[in-house]
């Protein structure tokens, strides 16, 4: 399991479509499998599901997404999973490193485009 968390300021909306676009286009593999949206008064919080597939270890993994919007605040936390196929430990994490590597660029450069 690999994890990134990222504070910032930027369009809820926006951002949110922006990383879609990124992690759907980036891997011809990634597709989104669930997603979830509410509103708390002024709060967005969006979770979205994606997997994709591994060549490098033979499988599927996931990078479960959730983006929490207040006003023009932005907090996105990614978490991968999945990767290994070893029974009691992991022994191969690449897959998911790559996955998250590709999220971690998107919202990266969404920041550097909107300062």
């Amino acid at each position: 399991m690999a994890k990134y968390e990222k504070s910032f300021k930027g369009d809820f909306d926006e951002f949110l479509n922006w990383l879609h676009k990124d992690i759907t286009s980036g891997s011809i593999s990634a597709s989104i499998e669930d997603e979830s949206d509410v509103t708390i008064g002024e709060v967005n919080v969006a979770v979205r599901v994606y997997e994709r597939y591994s060549m490098m270890g033979g499988n599927r993994v996931s990078l479960n997404v959730t983006v929490v919007g207040y006003r023009d605040n932005i907090f996105v936390s990614a978490i991968t999973s999945g990767g290994s196929k070893a029974v009691f430990f992991k022994i191969n994490t690449i897959g998911e490193e790559s996955f998250l590597e590709l999220c971690i660029d998107s919202v990266e450069s969404y920041i550097s485009k909107h300062r």
